[in-house]
């Protein structure tokens, strides 16, 4: 029984670590941060798999956490689907780094390594390992330079960016 629950704390903490030549951003403001936020490409996972027009939306919770409001089509089923979530910071309200949960006590990485500090307009958010990775920006459509500077960084920091799937939001 120790072993089996050395291995569960094992686990669920590794769901929580930051991937290799990850930095979350320092300087991080929340209250810049809420609000809604468009994905404008992501990394193929079960959860969001045939999703258009995904959305994010942010909001203060009134434990101190953020409300996270995940939203997508699915052209397949002809309906919207929506997934609601929490997050907490991990190592202080001003590093981008949380940790956010969609399903009780099972919680994930939210890593903001890459943000628009000035207007936040734009981040890079991972996951616990490189096989998570988003896009995000406060409109449907983004610059073509800015979107392509974004894609280099995540190339640049081993995320595998040719197999980045672009969100149609139309």
């Amino acid at each position: 029984m120790r072993k089996i629950s050395i291995v569960l704390i094992l686990f669920l903490a590794g769901c929580v670590g930051i991937p290799e030549n990850v930095k979350p951003v320092d300087n991080f403001e929340i209250e810049k941060y809420l609000g809604k936020w468009y994905e404008i490409a992501r990394l193929d996972h079960p959860f969001e798999r045939g999703l258009t027009r995904v959305t994010a939306n942010y909001s203060l919770r009134e434990d101190g956490g953020v409300r996270v409001l995940n939203r997508g089509y699915s052209e397949k089923e002809k309906e919207w689907k929506e997934a609601e979530g929490k997050a907490y910071f991990v190592r202080g309200t001003t590093i981008g780094y949380l940790k956010v949960s969609f399903f009780g006590p099972f919680y994930g990485s939210y890593i903001v390594f890459e943000l628009d500090h000035e207007n936040y307009q734009y981040a890079l958010v991972c996951g616990p390992d490189k096989s998570y990775l988003w896009i995000l920006y406060r409109n449907p459509e983004i610059e073509k330079d800015l979107k392509n500077t974004l894609i280099t960084k995540a190339a640049a920091m081993g995320f595998d960016t040719s197999k980045l799937i672009f969100v149609d939001h139309h």
